[in-house]
């Protein structure tokens, strides 16, 4: 007991050593590369950055003798980083350990990596540094190698009359019979909804008067289910389900996320097609986005065919 407490708290690399097998393999190491970024999953967390360490050891598969010192033949330094930054730039994250498992298994899918320590600490959250580390296998490895083509989606943005036509379930026939799949979007409700002066609620009130629209949109039609999540989409796009965009969580976790409010739902539409590298968005009810990233044309309330 007294040799593993210490152990506990050891490097990575030293509990690399102590916990080797009768493979043999070689090691590389990152040791306290700390980068600020937004992550954590209370509210105090949001909108500031802090701090984050990691360390990280590779177990990898010896060397070739005829390696010739070349760098394009070797797991590089480079490859740790890069996941480490892939992973950040990703979406906003809550917990380390889904950063950490995120890292790892980009590390793992390098040919010569057979085994990646993650260490990750939070050095602002308190005295101490806070954190979290896993230990993972190639052969735990479940995601495959390779990279499965996304799903190029219709987005439809409804205005509130489109949401309350005669022509919504039309609509929708028309767009379920066709091969990509259809996500709807929406903009708040007339009603009014509190304002508070202050700017961070207020984006926060915003987005969720657009999701109680959301919600009013999916009752008009059980085809319809509201999603927050980028893995629900996927989801929904894989097996054929109507989406309605309830866009909270995925504006707030954004990296890089939208530069309108919420009170553009239009423009957060776009923005949103964009993301998803939508085949084409179709606007019925409103004005267009003043830019898109994916091609866009309008609908006339009264048209039946699209």
């Amino acid at each position: 007991m007294n040799s593993e407490i210490p152990l506990a708290f050891a490097h990575p690399s030293e509990r690399a050593a102590a916990t080797a097998t009768d493979q043999v393999l070689d090691r590389i190491s990152l040791r306290d590369h700390i980068v600020e970024v937004e992550i954590g999953a209370f509210q105090a967390e949001r909108g500031n950055t802090q701090r984050i360490s990691f360390n990280v050891v590779v177990e990898v598969e010896p060397l070739p003798d005829d390696v010739d010192d070349d760098v394009d033949r070797i797991l590089s330094y480079d490859k740790v980083t890069e996941a480490i930054a892939h992973e950040l730039s990703e979406e906003r994250l809550n917990l380390l350990e889904t950063l950490a498992e995120r890292i790892a298994d980009r590390i793992l899918l390098e040919p010569q990596a057979v085994r990646v320590f993650v260490r990750i600490e939070k050095l602002d959250r308190g005295s101490g540094a806070l954190g979290v580390e896993i230990v993972r296998a190639r052969h735990q490895l479940l995601h495959s190698t390779e990279v499965e083509e996304r799903p190029h989606p219709r987005l439809m943005y409804l205005g509130n009359a489109a949401v309350d036509s005669g022509n919504l379930c039309g609509w929708i026939n028309q767009m379920q019979s066709r091969e990509r799949p259809l996500i709807l979007c929406v903009g708040a409700h007339e009603l009014a909804v509190p304002r508070t002066g202050h700017g961070m609620t207020e984006r926060r009130i915003d987005l969720l008067a657009i999701e109680q629209n959301a919600w009013r949109l999916a009752a008009r039609d059980d085809r319809c289910v509201v999603v927050a999540t980028r893995t629900e989409l996927d989801w929904a796009m894989k097996n054929g389900q109507i989406s309605v965009w309830a866009p909270s969580k995925i504006v707030l976790d954004a990296v890089d996320g939208p530069s309108v409010p919420p009170s553009e739902p239009v423009e957060l539409a776009a923005w949103f097609a964009t993301l998803l590298e939508a085949g084409e968005m179709m606007v019925i009810g409103a004005e267009l986005p003043g830019t898109s990233g994916v091609p866009v044309r309008a609908i006339a309330e009264t048209q039946v065919e699209l």
